[in-house]
């Protein structure tokens, strides 16, 4: 997935500016998004505040790093258990 040519601050100013009484489509023609993107960003944003955001993705990200951790080691203590096995 390519990455987002907007950031979380923009995302959340225009969903705060969409929340405040301007039509979706008309901010979807502004910056030049479809509509499905526009409703992923409020799915994907809901509730969260200008500064929140930056930290959401930060989350997200150490996350996603932390996942990949734990695959590292399943795998590494399957190949010993393996390698124990075969002796």
């Amino acid at each position: 997935m390519r990455p987002s040519k907007f950031t979380d601050d923009e995302i959340v100013r225009a969903l705060q500016l969409v929340s405040a009484g301007m039509p979706a489509v008309q901010m979807c023609r502004s910056l030049g998004i479809t509509q499905t993107t526009f409703y992923r960003w409020r799915r994907q944003h809901a509730g969260v505040a200008m500064g929140g955001a930056q930290e959401c993705r930060e989350l997200r990200q150490e996350n996603l790093r932390l996942k990949q951790l734990v695959a590292n080691l399943l795998l590494d203590k399957q190949a010993l258990m393996d390698a124990q096995r075969r002796k």
